[in-house]
């Protein structure tokens, strides 16, 4: 309901109809319509973490649990439980310019992803796995941005293959970060700018 109706939108009253509870059996439970709020983003963080955070642990740290990290992104999104698509792309929207506690509970949420996935760049650079010059917030923003995106032309214009062109985005940008290799010498080859 939150992600299809907005945050904002969701109360007490209509999620008692909607799972055909009384409305004071469930303000018994929440109290008010923020705790329901900050209820129902625990939620999603907690789903999050069980399809994409407990998965992911299990690979190597590094380019390969950071690809496995956005692989399961872009799954959780794309086959999403949820009416309107990515529960935290929804809610940032609707609360990213309203200050207060619902807003910095999201943000808090948002960053600890975007922190999993620039700390295991960081590590991917640091093993060579991703050249040395990499911008790791950059490319985060990069990554980040394909999957976002595909959501939003899957919302909007009932495009689910908008998920197979931000895989192919992530791989292509991932490639690009691979150092440069060696040549026969052992040293790094000179750059040879196009003319």
């Amino acid at each position: 309901m939150a992600t299809s109706e907005g945050l904002e939108g969701l109360s007490i009253g209509a999620l008692a109809k909607t799972v055909e509870m009384s409305k004071s059996g469930l303000f018994a439970h929440f109290g008010s319509k923020e705790e329901l709020q900050h209820a129902t983003i625990d939620q999603a963080a907690a789903a999050f973490d069980a399809a994409i955070f407990v998965p992911a642990a299990a690979a190597p740290t590094g380019r390969r649990r950071l690809e496995r990290l956005l692989d399961l992104w872009v799954a959780h999104i794309e086959h999403s439980a949820y009416r309107g698509g990515c529960f935290f792309d929804a809610a940032s929207t609707e609360f990213g310019s309203r200050p207060g506690p619902v807003r910095d509970r999201l943000a808090i949420l948002c960053r600890r992803w975007i922190s999993a996935l620039e700390d295991e760049a960081k590590v991917a650079v640091r093993a060579g796995e991703f050249a040395p010059d990499t911008d790791v917030p950059g490319l985060v923003f990069r990554l980040h941005a394909f999957v976002e995106e595909a959501n939003w032309w899957r919302e909007l214009f009932d495009e689910p293959a908008a998920f197979d062109r931000a895989r192919s985005a992530i791989v292509d940008t991932l490639a690009s970060r691979a150092p440069a290799p060696l040549a026969p010498n052992g040293a790094s080859p000179e750059r040879k700018d196009l003319e």
